[in-house]
This record gives structure tokens, sequence and C-alpha cells, in this order.
């Protein structure tokens, strides 16, 4: 199953009514087969611009980051039922990759940028690659029709 994130924003809400919500959040993905890996609060904080969300405005939010694994087909069905919540003002999931792994050595970095492989294959591409000329548009007279 993949990865995902969702950043969640929630309205500005009392303690017990903040946790009833984000459990509902959280029993819609595992109904959906996901598995909640991590869950990190990012607290409350004034909204970037006023967003109006099942027919109230908005000025502040409450952030929080869901970090789970779920199949591909359940996301679909996750945003539909994200959209009917009206605790929730904004969501967003998004897939994560792997992190790339690079191996890196201190003999490697101790090197100056020339001797390194890295920058000795960009200027190998830069040589590569052939730069177009400007080729000015004229009417192909010798001298400018709309000159005084």
């Amino acid at each position: 199953m993949p990865s995902y994130e969702l950043s969640l924003m929630l309205r500005v809400l009392s303690k017990p009514e903040l946790v009833s919500s984000l459990k509902r959040s959280a029993e819609t993905i595992v109904q959906q087969g996901g598995v909640l890996r991590q869950f990190i609060s990012i607290g409350t904080k004034p909204l970037p611009f006023k967003i109006r969300a099942h027919t109230q405005w908005h000025r502040e939010g409450t952030y929080f980051l869901m970090k789970f694994d779920a199949p591909s087909s359940a996301v679909e069905h996750l945003n539909d039922e994200f959209k009917r919540d009206i605790d929730l003002i904004r969501t967003h999931v998004v897939k994560c990759e792997e992190p790339v792994k690079q191996e890196c050595t201190l003999e490697e970095e101790l090197k100056s940028p020339a001797y390194r492989k890295d920058v000795q294959q960009l200027v190998e591409e830069s040589r590569k690659t052939v730069r177009k000329q400007f080729k000015q548009n004229s009417p192909g007279f010798d001298y400018y029709p709309f000159q005084k």
C-alpha cells in the first residue's frame, strides 16, 4: 500500500469536539482499509485569508497532519467523505514518495567541486546541449520601413 499525507484544516473547536472530529477522520481512513502511521498537531493559527466553508467564513483554523497507508482506490472515497464533514475547512491528500538514497562519503565531499563526479556530469550535460540562436523577425528589406 502506498503512503499518504493528509493535511487537515479544522475550524476552531473546543477540545472534546476537536477530538471527536479527528476521531471521525481517522475512522474514515481505517474503514477504507488504511493504517494510521503518524498524527501531528501543528496548532491553531490564523488562516492566510478568509475562507468560506459550509456557509461560514473562517479566519482561524486548527492544523493537523496525518500520515497513513491506504490502497490507492480509497483516496477518492476519502476526499468525498472529508468534503461532507462540516468541521473540516480544507483537506489535502498527497502521496508520499520514498526518498532516494544517495551514498555520500566524506572523501567525496572534501574534493573541490571541479573533481566531483556529479559536477563533472553536469558539465558534460551542458556541453551536449545546443543553444538556439535568436533569429530576429524582419520583413526582409535592407532598411526599416517604419522609420521616419
